[in-house]
């Protein structure tokens, strides 16, 4: 059954999850009420208890396909489609339309295999989330056709700041 945002659910068996923004895992157990806050890119956001929770282990995601002979054009467009389905666990809005995206780079192997290398930041350095964004990045990067390695390195430099957020994420979130 599909989940919605808002939509009150009871946990029914043991479920791995993250504290947002501490990035603590720790175990839901079956019984527990809440509302499910986000339900986008395969990910859930839900509100349990008084705090927000990332669930771990997302929806299975449809593979990302690749034209024949693609080039590495083709790649780097589709590992910033990929991006697009990451989202950040407080804020409904995609994490490059967020600005957290610094770069995207694909490099040809010797083998006719790609290395992707992506920077990304946080909105806020304390934030315990990082871990779980690059996780999300390489995994949903790696999932490309003829992609060997997705690199996603973290970084604070330059810090993000609202400026960096597309105009449809400022619209969004009412930060004009």
């Amino acid at each position: 059954m599909r989940r919605h945002e808002n939509e009150p659910f009871v946990v029914s068996r043991e479920v791995r999850a993250v504290i947002v923004p501490a990035g603590q895992e720790v175990k839901l157990k079956p019984g527990q009420a809440g509302y499910i806050t986000q339900a986008l890119g395969g990910s859930f956001t839900v509100y349990l208890e008084g705090n927000l929770f990332r669930i771990i282990g997302q929806e299975p995601v449809k593979s990302p396909e690749l034209p024949p002979n693609a080039k590495e054009e083709d790649v780097k467009r589709l590992a910033w489609d990929q991006m697009r389905t990451c989202y950040d666990p407080e804020i409904p809005i995609n994490i490059v339309d967020l600005g957290l995206v610094y770069d995207c780079a694909v490099t040809q192997n010797e083998d006719g295999t790609r290395t992707v290398d992506v920077t990304i930041t946080l909105t806020a350095p304390g934030c315990g989330m990082g871990d779980i964004l690059v996780d999300d990045v390489r995994d949903k990067i790696g999932r490309i056709p003829t992609v060997r390695e997705a690199r996603v390195t973290l970084t604070f430099d330059p810090p993000w700041n609202q400026s960096m957020m597309s105009e449809a994420a400022r619209l969004q979130t009412g930060m004009f």
